[in-house]
């Protein structure tokens, strides 16, 4: 069971990466995302449920033995790429846009980010990344629709 909950929150080992593990995990899914274009709304819809479900679970799990947000686990940083890109249209510049907005928000922790760590355990380490994304698809989205970009 340890061993899945490591494989889940480090994201296939990404999270041992000394510096900027997280930062890596986002680009890795803004890759699969770009690449993989095919992916309907309902499927990143139900990648995301999957990821955030998993992310809480694996985050309860790895707690035990690495301690509060550890790191080591960047799955949270996947489920805010993929909240900050869904139902976004894929091209390069979007790709980019959402990546530097999500690590904006996400490594600064501006309006209400930071209190978001505070709750419990998997929830916890979701939650900064998880409002990190929903703001950052606010701004992008937003964007879009005035034709800005």
């Amino acid at each position: 069971m340890m061993l899945l909950a490591k494989l889940a929150a480090t994201v296939f080992g990404i999270g041992y990466v000394k510096k900027g593990g997280g930062t890596i995990a986002s680009i890795v899914y803004c890759v699969i995302w770009y690449l993989a274009p095919a992916f309907s709304n309902t499927k990143q819809t139900l990648i995301l449920l999957a990821v955030l479900i998993i992310g809480v679970w694996s985050g309860n799990v790895v707690e035990k033995e690495w301690g509060k947000d550890s790191s080591r686990v960047v799955i949270d940083e996947v489920a805010g790429m993929a909240i900050a890109l869904l139902f976004i249209p894929v091209n390069l510049f979007n790709t980019i846009a959402a990546l530097l907005l999500f690590r904006f928000f996400d490594i600064l922790k501006p309006l209400g980010i930071k209190k978001a760590e505070r709750l419990n355990s998997g929830w916890g380490v979701m939650a900064d990344d998880v409002l990190s994304g929903i703001y950052s698809l606010i701004l992008l989205k937003t964007a879009i629709i005035m034709n800005l970009i």
